[in-house]
């Protein structure tokens, strides 16, 4: 079966030299892994290059992944270039997808960012933090970057739920606020990610009441994924839910192994790991 990956990070040295480490030391506690990756990001950072993703996608038998950009620049002075997000899907194109990072604090700048990032660099999407911009989603100033999103006809990813990023304010993650964007934009494709964890049952009230909202489930070890959502995951969402796995905050290995472990319908298992994807991200494979 192929197994799409809808949400990872551009965990490469020319990303992580332009990553505020000092945000992160919350995760490597959450995330044990972790430890181990900032020991050799502190001596061996080099070694983390476009083949180690690749690595680990074969080890897990995923067939393509989303690796996006990042850009909050006018908040933290954080920002992995859209020019970079394309360089390295360039390098495997039948293996990666490039959703781009803009600014809406950057007004008209962050639109033609957008426009750029999609038709000549050619990434299949965007993503956003609201905590990192330190905006609502539902925040007039983004909304011109969504009318950009819907007319050229790719999703919009937000992170949504917990974080754990230093001096940064979990209000702005939460699921709801994103009801006013499906409203006001329903041919925008939304995707919610990590099924906006602790508010979860907003993230499901969304899925069911608009056509143009799904969820993913990256960050998360299956093993430990709500009953709740596993439940409408196989039942009435079946065909919102999408996989991913916030690499490198968990190997995908480990991810698709404990998913395919987990009680869902073979159907439910087949459509959440591609062929929700493929549709929401207009892929032919």
């Amino acid at each position: 079966m192929k197994i799409i990956d809808t949400h990872s990070q551009l965990w490469i040295k020319e990303a992580i030299e332009r990553t505020p480490l000092e945000m992160f030391g919350p995760y490597a506690d959450v995330f044990k892994g972790l430890k181990d990756i900032k020991t050799a990001l502190e001596k061996f950072a080099s070694a983390f290059t476009v083949e180690t993703i690749i690595k680990d996608m074969d080890a897990a038998g995923v067939t393509m992944a989303v690796v996006v950009g990042i850009d909050a620049e006018t908040t933290y002075n954080y920002k992995i270039p859209n020019e970079l997000v394309a360089e390295t899907v360039k390098k495997y194109p039948d293996r990666l997808i490039g959703f781009a990072g803009v600014d809406p604090r950057k007004g008209q700048i962050a639109v033609r960012e957008l426009e750029h990032a999609i038709q000549d660099l050619e990434l299949k999407g965007v993503k956003l933090l609201p905590h990192l911009m330190e905006l609502f989603p539902n925040d007039p100033i983004c909304y011109p970057i969504y009318e950009k999103a819907e007319e050229l006809g790719v999703p919009v990813l937000f992170h949504t739920g917990n974080q754990f990023h230093r001096g940064t304010r979990l209000k702005y993650c939460r699921p709801l606020y994103l009801d006013d964007v499906a409203v006001d934009f329903p041919k925008l494709k939304i995707i919610i990610a990590h099924f906006g964890w602790p508010w979860t049952e907003e993230t499901l009230a969304l899925a069911l009441r608009h056509p143009n909202v799904y969820f993913n489930i990256a960050g998360w070890a299956p093993k430990y994924l709500p009953e709740v959502l596993l439940r409408y995951m196989d039942g009435p969402l079946k065909n919102k839910a999408l996989f991913g796995t916030d690499y490198p905050l968990l190997p995908r290995k480990r991810v698709v192994s404990e998913f395919m472990a987990l009680p869902l319908k073979e159907e439910t298992k087949r459509k959440v790991l591609y062929e929700n994807p493929r549709k929401v991200l207009d892929l032919d494979i």
